[in-house]
């Protein structure tokens, strides 16, 4: 028996088989595009939460898959993730940097995460991620979503790209709090470690998150941050690619990069928008539980939900999670999105 679940016209269907409902459903280039987790049991249920990926680097069509499905099956959130299409095939691939179908998702979504980089959308797409965020909502970026977007001058929303002159900035300084700005640690050969900012101890957002570490080096962030920004966790560079390597000596340390803060968006004729942000996240960064719980944390702080943030949140693994190596050309060729279905994995 076949049943629709609606979501914005999106149509997205899950099966029943003996009764038993799947709890996800994925359809490439069709109806519904990327990959949807139907939320079980949990204090995000009823809360519907558009993950967009799209890096030629750091793996966030595998990042944010194992995402969406913690969030789905462990915290009841629905989750639906977008990748960058090969139009052509169907396939995942993040060298496609003008396609994304299915943002128009966003017009329903209470929370938007993006990991995206240098992105050149048509405006029929970067249309819908404008509208949300000038809608108010809340928005979590993970690493180069900094710097999202590379659009050319003159076009309909050149203003959202990284190196923007009209709106300084663009999207990541503007919306997120910082731009594209550099390497602060060796890439490729100092890792990070996150260090609790002072004061985030007792914050809902930190509770129960330690011993951060990911494999991905520091960026570079101008100090103070901008607005209201708070750092909530530094990122101490490590003279080495292991959780025990020890911190590099000298300036990379004094004072140490903030690698996750939270601010305020306030768009023109509409309530100030809760942005978390994190420089973290590679597909590697979420083998590390610290980092998982803070993102899961992060998400209920983004939805006005932090009473509800566990004293240490379930964020175990869904499935099998085997990350690839960060890098140009390291992404798994021939993926469609649904490869990342619940109950399934890559091959």
């Amino acid at each position: 028996m076949t049943v629709a679940k609606g979501w914005a016209g999106l149509g997205a269907l899950c099966v029943l088989v003996a009764g038993f409902a799947l709890r996800n459903c994925a359809v490439a280039g069709g109806k519904a595009p990327g990959v949807y987790y139907e939320g079980r049991q949990g204090p995000g249920e009823g809360k519907k939460v558009v993950l967009v990926s799209g890096d030629e680097e750091y793996r966030s069509e595998e990042t944010l898959p194992q995402l969406g499905k913690i969030l789905a099956v462990h915290h009841g959130f629905d989750c639906r993730v977008l990748f960058a299409i090969n139009p052509d095939t169907g396939n995942i691939n993040p060298n496609v940097t003008d396609n994304i179908p299915g943002l128009k998702a966003l017009e329903t979504a209470d929370l938007m995460v993006i990991f995206t980089r240098f992105r050149d959308l048509p405006p029929d797409q970067m249309e819908h991620i404008v509208n949300y965020v000038q809608s108010g909502r809340p928005i979590i970026g993970l690493r180069t979503a900094t710097h999202a977007f590379r659009l050319p001058r003159g076009e309909r929303y050149s203003r959202y790209s990284f190196r923007s002159e009209e709106w300084p900035g663009g999207f990541g300084r503007q919306v997120l709090g910082e731009t594209w700005i550099g390497h602060h640690g060796s890439h490729g050969e100092e890792s990070t470690r996150g260090i609790m900012a002072d004061g985030m101890e007792d914050e809902p957002i930190t509770r129960g998150v330690e011993n951060i570490w990911g494999p991905t080096d520091v960026y570079k962030v101008r100090l103070p941050l901008p607005g209201d920004s708070r750092p909530v966790i530094l990122g101490q560079v490590l003279d080495g690619m292991k959780p025990d390597s020890p911190p590099v000596k000298g300036s990379k340390n004094d004072p140490m990069m903030p690698v996750a803060w939270i601010k305020t968006y306030d768009p023109p004729e509409a309530q100030p928008a809760r942005v978390f942000t994190t420089t973290m996240g590679a597909s590697e960064d979420l083998r590390n539980e610290g980092l998982r719980r803070l993102l899961v944390n992060a998400c209920y702080w983004a939805v006005d939900m932090e009473d509800a943030i566990p004293a240490e949140a379930e964020v175990d693994i869904v499935g099998n999670y085997n990350p690839s190596s960060f890098g140009f050309g390291e992404f798994e060729k021939g993926l469609k999105p649904s490869h990342f279905a619940l109950g399934d994995q890559k091959p």
